[in-house]
């Protein structure tokens, strides 16, 4: 006769995590999405003009916000260092320090207006963070399961998010590296666009997992936001082009992709939809505030406002109420 399988003993009374033992590294893509809304707001001010106050009033606050969650994430490595390779083995964790990592980029062009020293300072300690962390990752990947290494959208965010530095390098005159950074992550996002596609054609992804596929909009995005910056106006446009061509696949397949219901796995609609407000803004003002180029902006920054802060705050309430570490798998130190 079979024994029946021996589980432990609950304890009593239960273990109590200390602060931030806990921290889930899922809350980060939903705070990049608030950053890039709040850069978004910026750059329509311009274009649209209504106060400028108003992005930069919300960009302090999701500074303070960023700047709270890393601290948090810090309290919990300093408990124990290794358990950033326990978070670094589940996509979640990937996804989540990698946008922890690129929130330094992002924090450097906030603070750009204000401070060109300050920005160069964190535009290349992000730079340092995040290739020590894709080395890190491309680590987890070797000692993790064959399966684990498939290519994923999120690998966008691991190896294409350095372009962010190129946002804030290409103003404050770093043109040479904001160019290098683009034609480097250029390659490197093709690579990613090429053999997902095959992927997709192949193998339907499961139906958690799709909400993922809003990530390739954001590299698009980003080399036009990018081009713009360094005057390449022609490739600006095609990555506008080709933004629009994913962003309507993603509309076109919206009741497929979030087929599962929500999860915190959402917060990769809010990132790419911003930084492409951002371009289409950007493209509107290149043209002199007018044209389709203004009112696909328009349309978006109407969209990112309704969509950005709603799913940021479902998974923030999520943290905070304590459940989104169990949801998405967060390790404890």
């Amino acid at each position: 006769m079979k024994r029946p399988p021996i589980f432990p003993a609950p304890e009593f009374p239960p273990v109590k995590l200390k602060p931030f033992q806990r921290m889930p590294p899922a809350v980060f893509p939903v705070i990049m999405g608030l950053f890039g809304l709040g850069l978004a707001l910026r750059r329509g001010a311009d274009v649209i003009g209504y106060p400028v106050a108003i992005a930069e009033i919300a960009l302090g606050a999701i500074s303070l916000l960023w700047i709270f969650a890393v601290l948090g994430y810090a309290l919990k490595l300093s408990q124990r260092p290794g358990v950033i390779m326990e978070d670094l083995a589940i996509l979640p964790g990937r996804a989540g320090l990698a946008a922890m990592s690129l929130g330094l980029f992002l924090f450097s062009t906030t603070v750009l207006p204000y401070s060109t020293a300050l920005a160069s300072a964190l535009m290349f300690a992000g730079l340092g963070l995040h290739l020590v962390l894709a080395g890190l990752i491309i680590l987890a990947l070797r000692r993790g399961p064959e399966e684990g290494r498939h290519v994923t959208p999120v690998w966008h965010l691991n190896f294409v998010g350095f372009i962010l530095a190129a946002v804030t390098a290409a103003p404050l005159g770093y043109t040479s590296l904001a160019g290098m950074i683009l034609i480097a992550t250029m390659a490197i996002a093709a690579v990613i666009w090429g053999v997902s596609l095959v992927q997709l054609i192949k193998r339907i992804p499961p139906a958690p997992l799709r909400p993922l596929l809003a990530i390739h909009l954001a590299p698009a995005s980003l080399f036009g936001t990018v081009a713009l910056a360094l005057g390449l106006h022609g490739l600006a446009v095609a990555a506008g082009l080709l933004g629009a061509a994913i962003l309507g696949a993603l509309l076109v397949t919206a009741k497929w992709i979030t087929g599962s219901g929500f999860s915190a796995l959402w917060g990769a609609f809010t990132f790419p939809l911003a930084a492409y407000t951002s371009l289409l803004l950007g493209l509107a003002g290149a043209a002199g505030g007018q044209g389709i180029w203004l009112w696909a902006g328009l349309a978006c920054l109407i969209a990112a406002i309704g969509i950005v802060p709603a799913i940021a705050l479902k998974v923030l309430q999520a943290w905070t109420k304590g459940g989104l570490a169990a949801k998405t798998n967060a390790a404890t130190a």
